[in-house]
């Protein structure tokens, strides 16, 4: 047995608490096979009949504190458990259960429960036949129980447990040993790399730590002989980027339990006053060897005690305690897996610690594979054995380590020693080398997988199908694999119209509806097999004629002189032979009508058609499968003969009627219709009258000039064209009688005549206008006289010779070359009786009142007036005769009409009007005012200056302009500067006070006066000024040169762009300054606004104002201002941008200034409160 591992760390920990008895349980029911198994690492057992025992809430010293325990904060926990798990020992092959309960008193929903082996393991994912964990709740009592149940206990289940309870911020925890015993029987000693190994998948000891993935696609050798090697002091001196390596070299597959365990025996190791001398950081020994433990210590009478996972160790068989002097030893005999613990000794308050590994011995292969040959679809097995019953056994194909899933076709079956990887069905790619291997041997073979000798049951048959029908080809072959199709050596794919087929040894290929294509050589190769079943097809096929294309009857046209090639299509297979005939004549392939053909069509070919080619040809197809012939119509057909010379029939105004016959042949092709042209004589220049076929015989042309004269003719056309013109119809000139005379009226009837009048046609015509025929008959009679034998050329006639009393009817006839228009009518009798209509003046409205013009302005006056017969009109201005040389006057039978060119302020006056017929008379007074701008007043005078107020009075001017004076204006000059500036408007006064005048400076007034002409066009001043002086001591002004104010135009203030609402004034300000007056002027985008009512302008003080009456978005634009004097100009201009009605807001987003806005919305509101 080798020497134990020996390390230089010892640790001193606290002493282990009193033990505590344990009450283990057995008994419990085993789960089926399929569900998960578990397993867990346990120490041995020492043949005690009761294991040591220690307080519930102190972690075991072999395992270690878990570190999530480590890290929680002590105040977090709490004591749940009413009820802890105790430890306890058990039998290999017994059941054991641990109880914990939890008082739900106070917790308002079941707390959460984890059991774990060790630090790390959680046991609930290792559930299975060998671990089942149950819980249970009890209402009455409100206890919740948790039980963990070992059934069928392992050696290697013994160790240390840990279970954990937590609600919300509260957790408990409690650990707890499992001791398992053993037979008497020794079990043979291994390695440590054994300890440290979990079982494989599918195994009764399934879910334990394995490390078996590492050894994926290692390449697999010959296990040799090797010396012994202590893997943990390899650990020790080890890099950690290399324990991966070691772990995968030397089978340790619990490597994170390995580096705990290590990082604990790194600590620093502190000196110990107890212990001359402690124990090695750890021991090694084989399964069933002996294993020494020595310490030596400072003072002998100290007593000292040993523990094993913090249960006190007892003197035993197993447990031999031996004292040297100062040298305490402990020998433990006949070592199992469950002894692979952390051992610690205490003397007094001290403790040393080591750790024992235990290692398994090797599985060794003792009956190897055996290379095997088999075939395709054969059950293949091959078997090994080992050592041991259900020991860990990897398998491997090619080196890939191969796993016992269910979904995968390899099968790995475990009987006691006899391990046996089956393949249910074989196949080709199965061939490889597999290999077994365990922890102490391996162990290969080569499979190879064959195919068996293919024989041909049913070879494919050659077959001739008909066109359309089905292709049926079938094989039977003595294995079941799969095969190819091919035709002429290209691979075919199934698709929806090729239909593979494979069931069992029988395949079969089926394409529902053959194709010519579809003919050649067909063949059937079995996959891995080098042999082909051959066979072919052969797709026959009446031969067809399609003639869809052509007319009925099989009829084909063609046009005089041009080639025909009538191409027939033809199917059949194989391709059949063509025969053209005409009668009994057969077609040739030459000369002018031959027959060409090609494998898919036959022609017939015509160069230069002729009517004579007209008639009926025959077509016949032969083949092996059978014959077809049809007759097919050939029709040559040609443009028509030109019809007869046409005929005009009637001629009118722009029109005439022309009728003509059909053509004698029509080319044999019926007639569509006709085109007509004409030409005027003497032009040679044919214009085409219709753009849509005529379809009938006659036709009106139009639109012609009165008075030319007119040729005609006529195009017939058919389908294939149009014919040759027809001979020119007879030449003709329209002409047209006029239309009916207009405003036919009485004039005038005495005892025995009356007087008609009317106005000349409306249309005369190119014949002219002859003259009129007057015709009359009395009421009651039919017949009507002619009035004037001759014609007359005059509008008025008289018809004399009546019968006093008698009542007539009166038309009126128009005559020119092309004979008498349609009459006019007088729409009713006319007495023939002289009637005196007495005289009416019917004064227009506006003649009523006064009748007013400026000075200038022309006055033409019309009034109508009625009386018959003879009306004298005579006109009188203010009682005396008119002057006919400054006033004219015209005189009708209905109205009079008086015209003044331009009017005079003297020809002001009440004009006198009457009407006289006989001895009745009518009369009617017009008075006409024709007004002037007045004069100014006559004098103005300063009455008196008081403070800051000079009061004037003034005369009327002696000329008011012949209206009354509505007002007087007046304007004050400094006499400095002298400029005027408007005081009051409109005044109606003589007299007037002006006040707020500046106090020091010297005043000037005039005064104009105002009718409704406007403002005179002087004014009057007054001719002493008047002066502002202080109250108190005067003043001696001084004697000052007079000050040059000249200055040329500059704006203050400029225009700014503006936003105003349409249908509200806006106006756009600025100010100007300069000496002499600037004359200011207003444009638009650069053009001069003058005399438009939309806009006023203002000027005052230097401010000038444009005002735009209710502007509209037309309005909008770039508005300048100009400033001229002597001196300069000056120019300033700005946008303006109208908007419609809006809200305030949506007006103040678009920006509009909020005094507009607010103007704006005051003229809405006040409009509302006008409409209620």
């Amino acid at each position: 047995m080798p020497e134990p591992t020996k390390k230089d760390e010892t640790e001193n920990e606290s002493a282990p608490p009193p033990p505590e008895k344990t009450a283990p349980q057995e008994g419990g029911n085993e789960k089926g096979k399929d569900e998960d198994d578990t397993s867990v690492s346990t120490p041995p057992a020492d043949g005690m009949s009761k294991p040591a025992e220690r307080k519930d809430s102190v972690w075991s010293l072999g395992e270690g504190a878990p570190e999530e325990s480590e890290k929680r904060d002590d105040t977090q926990r709490s004591t749940l458990f009413i009820e802890k798990p105790q430890s306890g020992t058990v039998s290999v092959g017994g059941n054991i259960t641990f109880i914990a309960k939890v008082e739900a008193k106070d917790l308002l929903r079941k707390p959460n429960v984890k059991w774990f082996k060790g630090k790390w393991m959680d046991l609930a994912s290792k559930a299975g036949k060998h671990l089942q964990l149950k819980e249970s709740f009890e209402r009455h009592t409100k206890i919740h129980t948790f039980e963990m149940q070992i059934i069928k206990a392992k050696e290697n289940y013994a160790g240390n447990y840990r279970c954990e309870v937590s609600y919300k911020d509260k957790f408990d925890s409690c650990s707890f040993d499992l001791e398992v015993t053993e037979s008497s029987q020794a079990a043979p000693s291994i390695d440590i790399r054994s300890a440290f190994k979990r079982s494989g998948e599918g195994q009764d000891d399934a879910g334990e730590l394995d490390f078996s993935g590492l050894l994926k696609r290692r390449e697999i050798k010959q296990q040799e002989e090797e010396p012994e090697v202590d893997v943990w002091e390899l650990l020790k001196n080890a890099n950690p980027s290399e324990y991966e390596k070691i772990a995968f070299q030397y089978g340790i597959t619990d490597l994170r339990g390995m580096l705990k365990r290590l990082k604990r025996m790194r600590r620093e190791v502190k000196k110990s006053a107890a212990f001359a001398k402690g124990l090695d950081p750890a021991y090694q020994v084989d399964k069933g060897g002996k294993v020494r433990f020595m310490v030596e210590l400072a003072d002998p009478t100290v007593e000292l005690k040993w523990y094993k996972n913090g249960q006190e160790i007892r003197p035993s068989a197993k447990y031999i305690f031996e004292h040297k002097g100062n040298q305490r030893i402990l020998f433990i005999n006949n070592c199992t897996m469950t002894d692979d613990a952390r051992y610690y000794v205490t003397a007094g308050d001290e403790k040393c610690s080591t750790e024992l590994f235990v290692r398994d011995p090797p599985i060794l292969v003792t009956k190897g594979l055996e290379d095997t040959s088999t075939y395709v679809g054969e059950r293949v097995e091959l078997s090994c054995e080992v050592s041991e019953d259900d020991a860990n056994v990897k398998w491997f194909r090619n080196g890939v380590e191969l796993s016992n899933d269910p979904k995968s076709r390899y099968r790995i079956k475990v009987e006691g020693k006899k391990h046996t990887l089956v393949i249910e069905e074989a196949a080709k790619n199965d061939t490889a080398t597999y290999s077994v291997m365990t922890t102490g041997g391996q162990s290969e073979a080569k499979l190879s997988v064959d195919l068996r000798p293919l024989k041909i049951s049913l070879a494919l048959e050659d077959q001739t199908v008909r066109l359309g029908q089905e292709i049926h080809l079938k094989c039977e072959i003595s294995e079941n694999v799969e095969g190819k199709w091919y035709k002429n050596g290209q691979l075919i794919e199934a698709s929806d119209r090729v239909k593979l087929y494979h069931k069992g040894r029988i395949h079969r290929f089926i394409i529902p509806v053959s194709a010519v294509d579809d003919e050649g050589e067909y063949m059937f190769v079995p996959d891995a097999y080098n042999i082909n079943i051959p066979c072919k097809v052969h797709i026959v096929d009446p031969p067809k004629l399609h003639l869809d294309g052509l007319g009925e009857n099989n009829t084909v046209t063609v046009v005089a002189g041009n080639k025909l090639r009538l191409e027939i299509p033809i199917t059949g297979e194989p391709p059949p032979k063509v025969f053209w005939s005409r009668g009994d004549k057969m077609v040739t392939d030459s000369g002018r009508i031959r027959a060409e053909t090609y494998p898919d069509s036959s022609c017939l070919v015509i160069d230069a058609a002729e009517r004579e080619d007209s008639g009926a040809f025959r077509i016949t197809l032969k083949n092996e499968a059978g014959e077809d012939t049809a007759l097919i119509n050939i029709k040559v057909v040609d443009v028509p003969d030109p019809p007869q010379a046409p005929n005009v029939t009637e001629v009118g105004e722009d029109w005439c009627i022309m009728t003509w016959e059909p053509p004698a042949n029509d080319g044999g092709s019926p007639i569509l219709g006709y085109f007509i042209e004409r030409k005027k004589k003497q032009s040679s220049r044919w214009m085409r009258l219709n753009f849509e076929l005529c379809k009938e015989t006659t036709f009106e042309p139009k639109k012609m000039i009165e008075g030319v004269a007119y040729e005609v003719r006529v195009f017939a056309v058919n389908a294939i064209g149009m014919s040759k013109p027809s001979m020119p119809s007879k030449s003709f000139v329209p002409l047209a009688v006029t239309s009916p005379p207009t405003l036919l009226a009485v004039d005038t009837v005495t005892d025995t005549t009356v007087t008609m009048k009317w106005r000349p046609p409306d249309q005369i015509g190119a014949a002219g206008l002859d003259g009129y025929v007057v015709e009359y008959c009395f009421e009651g009679t039919d017949e009507w006289i002619v009035a004037n034998p001759e014609l007359t050329d005059k509008t008025k006639f008289t018809i004399s010779g009546l019968p006093t009393g008698s009542k007539i009817l009166v038309r009126v006839k128009a005559v020119n070359a092309a004979g008498e228009s349609e009459p006019k009518y007088y729409p009713q009798p006319i007495l023939v009786k002289e009637v005196i209509e007495p005289p009416k003046i019917r004064l227009p409205r506006h003649l009523k009142q006064t009748y007013t013009r400026r000075v200038g302005e022309t006055v033409n006056l019309v009034i109508p007036f009625q009386g018959k017969p003879r009306a004298k009109v005579s006109w009188q201005k203010n009682g005396s005769p008119i002057d006919k040389n400054e006033i004219n006057i015209r005189n009708t039978e209905n109205d009079t009409i008086i015209f003044i060119r331009k009017a005079e302020r003297g020809h002001s006056g009440e004009y006198d009007m009457k009407v006289e017929v006989e001895n009745l008379v009518d009369k009617a007074t017009i008075d006409i005012q024709i007004v002037d701008r007045p004069g100014p007043p006559e004098v103005v005078t300063i009455e008196d200056v008081w403070g800051e107020n000079v009061n004037l009075s003034w005369k009327p001017p002696k000329d008011d302009g012949n209206a009354a004076i509505t007002g007087y204006t007046i304007q004050k000059a400094d006499k400095k500067s002298m400029e005027w500036f408007t005081v009051i408007e409109h005044y109606h006064r003589t007299s007037a006070t002006i006040n707020e005048l500046v106090i020091g400076n010297e005043y000037y007034f005039r005064i104009f006066a105002e009718n409704m002409c406007g403002l005179s066009e002087d004014a009057t001043m007054t001719k002493e000024s008047a002066l502002i002086a202080k109250d108190g001591k005067v003043y001696k002004y001084p004697v000052y040169d007079d000050f040059d104010f000249s200055e040329r135009p500059l704006f203050t203030q400029p225009l700014v762009n503006t936003f105003a609402v349409a249908g509200y004034n806006a106006t756009l300000n600025c100010s100007v300054r300069g000496n002499p007056k600037p004359k200011i002027t207003w444009m638009k985008n650069k053009v001069l606004i003058m005399n438009d009512p939309r806009y006023r302008m203002f000027s005052n003080q230097g401010v000038c104002t444009l005002e735009i009456r209710k502007p509209s978005p037309y309005d909008g634009g770039t508005y300048s201002c100009r400033a001229v004097n002597e001196l300069g100009e000056a120019e300033v201009e700005c946008k303006l941008e109208v908007r419609g009605g809006l809200s305030f807001f949506r007006l103040l987003m678009d920006g509009v200034p909020p005094h507009i806005i607010d103007s704006y919305m005051r003229e809405v509101q006040a409009d509302k409160t006008e409409g209620k």
